[in-house]
């Protein structure tokens, strides 16, 4: 493997112009807005200050995350709190469900900490939240961005059984990264997963990787190319940004052509996705995605 540094990175001296978003703004965004404030709602797009939050509700998408906020996981990038979580809020899926209904959201995605703190991983409280959404939103299309579930079918199967139009598990990183910003998550491991939900009907799966944290070029191809060779169909490439002095530092800040470069790349390798740039997140353009 080539150790050569990258040319297209910038070091991480302050954010770069193309990192400095404007607030959200527009008639839908407002209206949302204030549907979450009236009946404190909880997304992902607010608790976690997405910079595409505005324009992806003015699209109708919101993320929602289930199964508490304290993650059994210490991930090095990761802003979400690590700890011992509560115990499961087995009505939370016809509260995420209203939500939607509430919000009127065209595509939602769900995401959800890591609970290996539970015999079933959360999968039961993952496969409830899918039919309490589809009984009570027929018409709204899903995203499940799923935990690893340590690779157990069983629990995999759950997912597949309910039937989302996308599965999503994000790789997070490149393969020598791994063990160093998903402590506890393994590069097979999470390829392997990807492998079953195709091979066992998922109808589009989809992952993600985020850059600026030490990988190089080849490193990052190397990985779109295992993600295509188990039949990977969406991919997302963004930005790392430090939640906070305790985690991971930015070691680069991604040039725009390299980003076009890596969607370039992807779209030659077979995906039929590609969403490349500083800004993307996994959610980013997710209803374009069931396409």
């Amino acid at each position: 493997m080539s150790t050569t540094v990258v040319d297209n990175v910038l070091p991480p001296k302050g954010k770069p112009k193309w990192l400095r978003v404007k607030l959200p703004t527009g008639k839908k965004y407002t209206q949302l807005r204030g549907l979450v404030d009236k009946y404190d709602l909880h997304t992902i797009c607010t608790s976690g200050s997405c910079p595409n939050m505005g324009e992806c509700w003015g699209e109708g998408t919101a993320t929602f995350m289930i199964l508490g906020n304290v993650c059994t996981r210490s991930c090095g990038f990761c802003g979400v709190k690590t700890g011992r979580p509560e115990s499961v809020d087995w009505a939370e899926p016809e509260k995420v469900a209203r939500s939607i209904k509430i919000m009127a959201i065209k595509h939602a995605v769900v995401t959800s900490v890591d609970r290996d703190d539970l015999k079933d991983m959360g999968s039961i409280i993952w496969a409830e939240t899918v039919t309490a959404i589809r009984r009570m939103n027929p018409e709204t299309t899903l995203e499940t961005l799923i935990p690893d579930f340590q690779g157990i079918e069983t629990h995999l199967d759950r997912i597949l059984k309910v039937a989302p139009e996308v599965i999503s598990h994000n790789m997070e990183t490149v393969k020598r990264l791994t063990r160093e910003v998903r402590i506890q998550a393994k590069y097979e491991r999470s390829l392997g997963v990807l492998d079953y939900l195709k091979k066992n009907g998922a109808n589009r799966t989809k992952s993600g990787i985020m850059l600026g944290l030490g990988e190089l070029e080849e490193e990052v191809i190397s990985t779109m190319e295992d993600l295509r060779e188990v039949n990977v169909d969406v991919v997302t490439i963004g930005q790392y940004l430090q939640p906070s002095k305790k985690h991971l530092p930015v070691k680069e800040f991604i040039l725009p052509e390299q980003f076009k470069k890596y969607e370039e790349i992807g779209l030659k390798l077979g995906f039929r996705h590609v969403e490349s740039g500083a800004l993307v997140r996994s959610s980013y353009k997710a209803h374009k995605h069931i396409q």
